[in-house]
């Protein structure tokens, strides 16, 4: 596989053709190293199969745009699913959906869930795709004064970041895509769109205003919520009429609409972005309108408390973690909690003062118990089950209890300095893989019992594996705090992708198996951590 090339510019360079994924309002794909050009729309699935040659190195990879040597090259259209392919005619690999036509030295491939989508997608002007394309990729660079590393990532970031906004034939909203394989049934993440709309809160508060309206629908009135909101459409008609004939569908998605009901996490991301929407606006409209969500959530979580005054998460595998069964006092879902309660006390002493001054106390009590029940020796275990045992590893996703302050000052110094030791592999040598990046936990996982799938694999996903997301979570807890060491968590996952020639924010990957989907929306949160602290991570890093 080819090692990609930072140029000055962000845009990066290979021999040969890279891993590039593409995705925009409705068109997504990816483009394999062995030139098969596979296609999807929003809501549809996968809508054919391309053969591409004559894209030979050297060449510059940019977000939804690819180009050779001789004018050779893909560009992909913003205003409607075409993209344009200037070389040898593509060749129909699988061709269900998808038409191409010639356009003088050009080819035109486009695809439709419509009459009226595939005719607005033909109407296009290669000269018109060319612009769209252009114009998208000035848009995504928004670090230009950073060196070349930084300035990629920034760019490639804000492109995952962007491109998750997804529309439907119409040209309306249709939520925040996680990643490229999420597209039928087309769903939209409480967890993935909270650290996707970190960026979002920047670039396009519409957006995130529209997604929390969105994400409202399925807060039940007692303030639960499923992981994602499948999108509405006869894919949605589709999928329902599938659930309710196969049982093990309807065993985890309870109600229409719902993707695996009844994840622990998602209405307290449902809460914090609502606030977050407030702060970044100076508008608490939304906030007003969900009000009743919010207080369910709020209700709900206090009686699901254990006799600490702690929430407790049932015996299931419903958080980000969602192949381990973590039980009992999660230190990552606790951490959400101490943020939900702020957000509500800040919230409600204009809206709710009653509520307000019942979540601020509630606040000051979570903060107590979790040091005494959640952190040992001044470090957060993973999980604390009723029964007594406790994950004792160190978990990078225990730095939520960091970003909400839910820890005091003294135990808020360690945990940085723990994670730099144990979890940035360069400094870890009882783990065998050398430098290759962040560890998510370590030592992995002793409850085997609480594993499965991937996860089940020591390195792997939740049991070790490098996640951009958590990746800069830590980073920004190290620029927030004054503290050096920020860039090898912001920027080594991105040196790793571009040694291994992944052409976009991956979603995962272990040394010893592989990576996960590229394109992922949430690993735009390393972009924006660079932008939240640009003066300072444009000055250098003393302990790069």
């Amino acid at each position: 596989m080819p090692r990609l090339t930072p140029r000055t510019d962000g845009l990066l360079t290979a021999t040969a053709l890279p891993a590039w994924p593409l995705m925009a309002p409705r068109l997504q794909g990816e483009l394999s190293e062995d030139g098969t050009l596979a296609l999807a729309l929003w809501g549809l699935g996968e809508v054919g199969r391309l053969r591409l040659t004559g894209l030979a190195g050297p060449l510059v990879v940019a977000p939804n745009r690819l180009t050779g040597e001789g004018g050779t090259g893909i560009w992909v259209a913003q205003s409607a699913p075409a993209l344009l392919v200037r070389g040898p005619r593509p060749d129909p690999v699988v061709d269900e959906r998808v038409v191409i036509q010639a356009r003088g030295d050009a080819w035109l491939v486009v695809a439709g869930a419509s009459d009226g989508e595939l005719a607005a997608a033909l109407a296009l002007e290669p000269a018109q795709i060319e612009r769209e394309a252009d114009a998208y990729v000035l848009r995504c660079d928004l670090l230009p004064a950073a060196e070349p590393v930084l300035r990629s990532m920034v760019l490639q970031g804000v492109h995952a970041g962007l491109s998750s906004i997804r529309q439907d034939d119409q040209g309306r909203f249709a939520g925040l895509a996680a990643g490229l394989i999420y597209s039928n049934p087309p769903r939209t993440y409480y967890r993935d769109g909270y650290w996707t709309m970190q960026l979002l809160l920047r670039l396009a508060t519409d957006v995130v205003a529209e997604e929390i309206d969105l994400l409202a629908r399925c807060i039940q009135p007692d303030g639960e919520a499923p992981s994602a909101v499948i999108m509405q459409g006869p894919h949605a008609e589709a999928f329902e009429a599938n659930r309710l004939a196969r049982a093990t569908l309807a065993a985890v998605n309870w109600r229409p609409g719902e993707w695996w009901s009844d994840h622990f996490d998602s209405p307290l991301f449902f809460v914090l972005i609502v606030g977050e929407h407030a702060a970044a606006t100076g508008d608490d409209a939304l906030a007003r309108r969900h009000w009743p969500l919010l207080k369910a959530v709020f209700e709900r979580y206090l009686g699901l408390r254990g006799p600490d005054g702690l929430p407790v998460k049932p015996h299931n595998d419903r958080d980000w973690a969602d192949n381990v069964y973590r039980e009992g006092l999660v230190a990552y879902d606790l951490g959400l909690w101490v943020g939900v309660l702020d957000t509500l006390a800040r919230l409600g002493a204009a809206l709710d003062p009653e509520l307000a001054a019942k979540a601020a106390a509630e606040a000051v009590a979570a903060r107590a118990a979790i040091a005494g029940a959640v952190l040992r020796d001044g470090l957060p275990i993973d999980y604390l089950r009723p029964d007594g045992w406790a994950e004792t590893h160190l978990a990078l996703d225990a730095l939520t209890l960091l970003r909400w302050d839910a820890v005091g000052d003294a135990d808020a110094a360690t945990i940085p300095a723990e994670a730099r030791a144990r979890l940035e592999s360069r400094h870890n040598s009882d783990q065998p893989y050398g430098d290759f990046g962040m560890l998510c936990v370590w030592p992995p996982f002793a409850d085997h019992a609480a594993l499965r799938a991937k996860s089940a694999f020591p390195f792997r996903y939740h049991n070790g594996g490098d996640w951009p997301w958590l990746d800069a979570v830590y980073a920004a807890e190290r620029l927030r705090r004054g503290l050096p060491g920020w860039r090898y968590p912001l920027l080594r996952w991105w040196e790793a992708c571009l040694e291994h020639g992944w052409a976009g924010a991956v979603e995962h990957y272990s040394t010893p198996f592989g990576r996960g989907s590229l394109l992922q929306a949430w690993s735009s949160l390393p972009a924006e951590v660079a932008l939240a602290y640009a003066e300072r991570v444009l000055a250098g890093d003393s302990d790069a």
